[in-house]
């Protein structure tokens, strides 16, 4: 697992290789009737909707398909998940949590104990998600304020695994 930092690093490297456009800067707030608008949206999210967002915006930053992201449980908010290691096949790990239209999540599991943190905070890419039916897009905007952005397929029938 010493390699686990270098994995996290790795895969912000890749998600930098995508397409760019203009976008707001991460540290930009929406206005307060906005604010209040998508709280009310993410309170009302379902424990199989904040699984899917959650597998969805884990498999947007590390490159991986939603479905090959475990959901290994939900507790208070917030969804432990892990999935297959792409260097040694060893387990990779993390929480996740949604705050309005924003995606969390925290690393586990790492060598560093540093590195095991929320990532929002200034310079994190900040990841904002949007359900359309089957389908969830992700929204990077890496700290340069280029994005990336992925439609997602996370059909609610496959969270009964």
């Amino acid at each position: 697992m010493r390699l686990s930092p270098v994995i996290v690093i790795g895969a912000f490297a890749l998600a930098a290789c995508g397409e760019r456009a203009a976008a707001p800067k991460p540290t930009e707030t929406a206005p307060a009737e906005v604010k209040t608008t998508e709280t009310a949206v993410a309170a009302a999210l379902s424990d199989a909707d904040l699984r899917r967002v959650c597998r969805a915006g884990l498999a947007s930053v590390h490159g991986q398909q939603p479905l090959a992201i475990d959901v290994d449980g939900v507790e208070g908010g917030v969804v432990h998940t892990s999935w297959r290691a792409p260097v040694d096949g060893g387990r990779m790990r993390a929480d996740c949590r949604v705050q309005n239209d924003l995606v969390e999540w925290k690393p586990l599991g790492l060598p560093d104990e540093t590195l095991v943190r929320w990532m929002n905070q200034p310079g994190d890419p900040v990841i904002r998600y949007v359900i359309k039916d089957a389908a969830i897009t992700i929204t990077q905007t890496l700290p340069d304020g280029t994005t990336e952005q992925a439609d997602l397929a996370v059909p609610a029938e496959e969270e009964a695994r």
